[in-house]
């Protein structure tokens, strides 16, 4: 994994690549979930995440999931939650699929990874003090129960990436059609349906 997000992410210094668990990550502002659409924290990444910042993080984050979005929250969603813990003061919780299975063939990664820059962005907007996130750290969306392929998961994530240090500046089917490219397409290879 670590390999494939260094060749997609070259050539841009913002991003760094840690190859750890996610018990010994460094403090950051923000961590971006890999869950399912209920929020369900109980397996993989998210099992991982509730370990270390506890079970009422589940708990909160299934409320706003009934609250905000009626008991299921959509793929291509995201929602920025106070964690409670010093330190490490956020999750994002953002869903790759509604329950777990393969996601493969589809642009989930890309969508899940686009909700997190946007939930952030949108954070952001509102808060100019020590609340602000600077730092966001994201696992390999979709790589595990997901079973998308370590490079198609690096190249939606860092189209993603991209797009958000780049948005457009005008609307129009040239750049609809330039951005679909660059998500459903690795090189002449379509491989997002």
């Amino acid at each position: 994994m670590c390999s494939a997000w260094r060749n997609h992410f070259s050539g841009l210094s913002e991003v760094r690549i840690l190859n750890t668990r996610f018990e010994q990550l460094p403090p950051h502002d923000c961590f971006v979930t890999a869950g399912n659409c209920y929020g369900i924290m109980t397996a993989g990444i998210d099992a991982a995440v509730v370990g270390f910042h506890g079970e009422e993080l589940m708990k909160s984050i299934q409320f706003r999931i009934m609250d905000e979005y009626l008991g299921e929250q959509p793929v291509g969603t995201s929602f920025v939650q106070s964690t409670g813990t010093p330190d490490y003061p956020f999750v994002a919780h953002t869903p790759t699929m509604r329950v777990p299975g393969s996601i493969d063939g589809t642009g989930h990664v890309y969508v899940a990874t686009w909700a997190a820059f946007l939930a952030v962005y949108r954070h952001n907007t509102q808060h100019f003090d020590s609340n602000r996130i600077n730092t966001i750290v994201f696992p390999a969306l979709g790589a595990g129960f997901g079973g998308v392929s370590y490079w198609e998961v690096a190249r939606q994530m860092s189209a993603a990436f991209r797009h958000y240090l780049n948005p457009p500046h005008r609307m129009d089917w040239d750049m609809v059609v330039n951005r679909e490219k660059q998500i459903a397409w690795d090189g002449d290879r379509q491989v997002v349906r």
